[in-house]
């Protein structure tokens, strides 16, 4: 097969007409881009979730509506609308029959059933803008092609059956000619129930469709023109990468970086295919290519930062020369599906950063009073919140003489909760007050970058 090109357009990328009609360009001027993977329209997902958490009548209804404006803000200027809103209205029924469900109860199968409608949204009126182009664009449902296990809310995939559905469903599609249109995010588990993959997943769908096509590349196509080395609104004089590899840019997306969603890179590093990340707004202004192994590698590649962390300090005299204790704490976070970030440990109290990524995660529903009263019964529980984490990014930080004086001298003015340094050669993460992260992030790419 000849060059093969998986593009991803992000919320913003098909936020409103004219953003589509950019990506329907972009998608056009690539002869190599054959499958295109979209997320919901900017603000749908958001709405969506928002009604899967339960809402009363009025609100329930506002959404909707708000929902429906987007969509046909977009729809009303195609050449040929009525091709496209019959089944926009039918998966507004449907939204509207999930919504009022969710009123009732709520639950984690039903907010991913829910959810997955902006997806498919999207993708059908794309799919009618290059239809009116007359482009060979064929939608098709993602669902039929990832297979996922059944932990809604981020479902892992199920890459044998993967496979198995991308031979069936794209391959003989794509041998045709067509250029395949499908959502990011979501995937079917093998009760025939919607899953979804956590918020932002819709990288890692694009990346999973490039592994089981062995595609040669993956194009993400967000709103800013790469991968900078921290973020632009934070600090104007950041500037762009050029090139980063797969363990820098796996570091920035997991520390908070909005450009990659962490879990992205997975199949891209398993099967070494590069990906790019660029600006559909502004396609000319270049991007970054993330590979295996660019050169050059320097010190410091990037700051990253994580707003609203959750520190949960767990003290007890037992734990002092005690074996277990470790074991006991982490099988309980297991049990309650809780991903431990960063960690430091005394001799008596272990101090643990919480991983809130997920469909409709937050803090405040992590920590159930069950969680809490089963870790007391082994320790004291102390809950820190208004943190922020800060990453510094960079190559064999554990080799390089004078880090720590430069990081702690810049760091000194401020009160630093937490640092994880050592374990990975690749990063430094610091624990801050919420407030004062912005100055923070000024403060170290002024002395690392400027």
């Amino acid at each position: 097969m000849s060059h093969l090109s998986v593009a991803k357009f992000g919320g913003t990328s098909v936020a409103n007409f004219d953003a589509m009609s950019a990506c329907a360009n972009i998608v056009m001027a690539d002869a190599n881009t054959k499958v295109v993977v979209l997320s919901a329209s900017a603000g749908v997902t958001n709405y969506l979730v928002e009604l899967a958490n339960g809402c009363d009548a009025n609100r329930r209804s506002e959404i909707l509506d708000a929902v429906r404006t987007i969509q046909y803000n977009i729809i009303n200027k195609l050449q040929k609308p009525d091709a496209v809103s019959a089944k926009i209205e039918e998966i507004l029924q449907h939204i509207t029959a999930l919504a009022d469900s969710a009123s009732l109860a709520t639950s984690l199968a039903l907010t991913d059933e829910l959810i997955c409608h902006g997806e498919m949204m999207s993708t059908l009126i794309f799919t009618q803008l290059l239809a009116e182009r007359n482009y060979p664009a064929v939608w098709v449902d993602v669902r039929n092609v990832v297979a996922t296990n059944s932990h809604f809310g981020k479902a892992a995939p199920n890459d044998e059956k993967t496979q198995q559905q991308t031979d069936a469903v794209l391959k003989p599609l794509l041998a045709e000619g067509k250029i395949v249109i499908t959502q990011g995010f979501i995937g079917r588990d093998a009760e025939g129930k919607t899953t979804t993959l956590g918020r932002g997943g819709s990288d890692y769908s694009a990346a999973l469709l490039a592994e089981v096509l062995n595609a040669n590349d993956v194009l993400i196509w967000t709103d800013v023109p790469g991968i900078y080395t921290t973020d632009p609104r934070v600090v104007p004089d950041a500037k762009r990468i050029d090139t980063i590899s797969f363990n820098e840019a796996a570091e920035m997306a997991t520390f908070g970086a909005k450009v990659l969603h962490p879990a992205t890179l997975l199949p891209a590093v398993r099967s070494n295919i590069p990906v790019y990340v660029g600006s559909s707004k502004a396609p000319e202004q270049g991007g970054t290519w993330v590979t295996r192994d660019p050169q050059p590698r320097p010190t410091f590649r990037a700051l990253a930062l994580r707003r609203n962390q959750i520190l949960l300090t767990l003290s007890s005299l037992s734990m002092l020369y005690a074996q277990g204790f470790l074991a006991n704490v982490f099988a309980i976070l297991t049990k309650h599906k809780i991903s431990v970030d960063v960690i430091t440990t005394s001799e008596v109290s272990i101090a643990i950063t919480l991983d809130k990524t997920g469909s409709a995660s937050s803090g405040a529903d992590m920590l159930s009073e069950e969680l809490l009263t089963e870790l007391r019964q082994y320790c004291n529980v102390q809950v820190e919140t208004d943190l922020a984490l800060v990453a510094i990014i960079g190559n064999n930080l554990h080799t390089q003489s004078g880090i720590a004086k430069q990081l702690f001298d810049t760091l000194a003015p401020y009160n630093v909760r937490l640092i994880g340094y050592g374990a990975s050669t690749n990063n430094v993460c610091t624990l801050v007050q919420n407030h004062e992260a912005d100055e923070i992030i000024r403060a170290l790419h002024a002395a690392l970058f400027e």
